[in-house]
């Protein structure tokens, strides 16, 4: 990936840039203070909001999308290891799963606050400007930055899980852990994997939602929704390949048991609840009012 990459991609784009946020002729004159100074928001003023987030990700160009979502795929992995320690240093006891799933949160904290690109994330904010324009150009960006982000994410994590899998890398009582944890990743039935991930999905692209409105409590938010996922076992495409990666470099599982147990049928979920849950249903109450303010701009 060059430089190349980078110089026309925000000038191609059609009718999107500079519309969102305090700009965005979507809004009027209270609601564009609003989304300026983010401000309690509407419906309407969080989704120009994360319209413009998404903007700004279908015009960045290949390289950097690249190195965000190699830096999400191996940040995410400290949720996996923080997770591990915690439970290896806590008592065996039936309450130990509802601190050590606090580890989890970790990774995302890392991802989210440092704006790097994470799949289940991406997968909301970049399809709202596809779903306002719904035009084949957008709509190609879209799918552009989905691909970029999960190859990256997905490559980092198995740097990650094959690190972990070395011998001696980590203590024996921290391996155990990993093991236990890795090993609910692969449970082995298709259609359960899916929906599970769905509803991982939905949290992850609900908080998308939540955040633009959160201020100071944006870490608290965070912690909550993803240690839900971790607490419930939702399947995580991202998070959870590191879990799933590491099982296969050490041996527990094949290449098989990755894709047809973990990566087909988590990523299916999280696509499926990130989007046509999460930005649907969000995106669905504000659509007519976007197309009558469309109707009636000059």
């Amino acid at each position: 990936m060059s430089d190349t990459d980078q110089t026309p991609e925000t000038e191609q784009t059609p009718h999107i840039e500079n519309e969102a946020g305090s700009d965005s002729p979507h809004l009027d004159e209270k609601q564009q203070k609003q989304a300026g100074d983010r401000a309690p928001p509407g419906a309407i003023v969080i989704h120009e909001i994360v319209r413009e987030q998404g903007i700004e990700e279908i015009s960045r160009s290949a390289s950097s999308l690249a190195w965000s979502g190699m830096a999400a795929g191996l940040s995410i992995g400290f949720s996996f290891v923080t997770q591990a320690t915690l439970q290896s240093m806590l008592p065996d006891a039936p309450w130990r799963p509802l601190v050590a799933c606090f580890g989890y949160s970790l990774g995302f904290l890392i991802v989210i606050l440092g704006r790097q690109q994470l799949f289940t994330e991406t997968t909301l904010t970049a399809l709202i400007p596809a779903l306002t324009e719904r035009t084949w150009p957008v709509f190609a960006r879209t799918m552009r930055v989905w691909g970029i982000v999960l190859f990256f994410n997905l490559f980092a994590t198995w740097l990650f899980g094959f690190v972990l899998s070395r011998h001696g890398i980590m203590p024996p009582d921290t391996v155990a852990a990993m093991n236990a944890i890795a090993a609910k990743t692969m449970p082995g039935d298709f259609w359960h994997t899916v929906i599970m991930a769905g509803a991982a999905g939905w949290i992850i692209g609900l908080m998308v939602w939540l955040l633009p409105a959160s201020g100071s409590t944006q870490p608290f938010i965070i912690i909550l929704l993803t240690y839900t996922i971790s607490v419930c076992s939702f399947p995580h495409i991202v998070a959870g390949s590191v879990e799933a990666s590491y099982l296969t470099f050490s041996g527990h599982a094949s290449l098989g048991d990755y894709l047809m147990k973990f990566l087909i049928p988590t990523l299916a979920g999280n696509t499926l609840g990130g989007t046509l849950l999460a930005a649907l249903l969000n995106h669905a109450p504000v659509a007519e009012h976007i197309r009558l303010t469309r109707q009636q701009t000059p």
